[in-house]
């Protein structure tokens, strides 16, 4: 978004941008919920949750969050409008794809790497080669921290008939495909930040990204919950805060 808008874009897209993601995420999140309903029940991880919100109230926020998410598209431009279904289609997918493929993880990280294209695709209305570079790392950036995340539930997917790059190939050799497409999440960041002529300062704030990266597959090879846990949450929340300060520096030759 900032990138696409050359600064700021104004608060009403602003606003505008940020009540799609959540929404979106809302959506797609109570989805989730409701087709692993039994799934969840019976693995131990997740089983907690079933107490947290009726199956009822799930169907609803998905519903009415989707409902929303088109609407406040409508309010973008024409573009993003058009392809609001195709969005939600493709982010609902993903729930299904553990029921008939290993590459569940990528369809994860094809549904985050939507993200920037909508960004940019709401502040100009067109989209370029930038952008799907960027979309291109995020999506190896997702499939690779949730191969490390489902390794927790490796047992409870075999015993379930689910598919996953863990189930297929294994933890170690999944944890090794993980460290791979990280690595090619730093090479698309320093391709979007050449493609989008950024500045020096892109580049520097980015010179941590490998060692938080390196950290997070060193405790994840443990295979312990809470260096996963750790992995999957706390070091992700660097990145992409890293990113988030690299663009703005980077734009703004802070």
């Amino acid at each position: 978004m900032v990138v696409a808008a050359h600064g700021w874009p104004g608060w009403p897209l602003f606003a505008l941008i940020i009540g799609c993601m959540v929404l979106a995420r809302t959506a797609a999140m109570s989805f989730n919920r409701i087709v692993d309903w039994e799934i969840d029940r019976r693995n131990p991880r997740t089983a907690k949750r079933q107490g947290l919100v009726k199956k009822g109230d799930a169907i609803f926020f998905c519903a009415l969050s989707a409902l929303l998410f088109v609407v406040l598209t409508f309010l973008i431009n024409q573009l993003c409008f058009w392809l609001a279904p195709g969005a939600l289609i493709l982010i609902f997918f993903y729930s299904l794809t553990k029921r008939c493929t290993h590459f569940a993880q990528f369809f994860l990280g094809l549904a985050l790497a939507i993200s920037p294209l909508g960004a940019w695709i709401a502040v100009t209305g067109t989209l370029t080669w930038a952008p799907l570079v960027l979309a291109m790392g995020v999506m190896c950036w997702v499939a690779g921290f949730d191969i490390i995340y489902a390794t927790q539930d490796m047992e409870i997917d075999q015993r379930e008939g689910l598919y996953s790059m863990v189930v297929w190939l294994g933890a170690p050799r999944a944890l090794q495909l993980a460290g791979y497409l990280h690595l090619l999440l730093v090479f698309a960041l320093l391709l979007f930040g050449w493609m989008s002529n950024a500045h020096l300062a892109y580049y520097l704030c980015l010179m941590p990204l490998p060692l938080v990266l390196f950290y997070e597959h060193r405790i994840a090879k443990t295979l312990q919950l809470e260096a996963i846990n750790r992995a999957f949450f706390q070091t992700n929340v660097v990145v992409g805060f890293l990113f988030l300060i690299a663009t703005c520096a980077g734009l703004y030759d802070l």
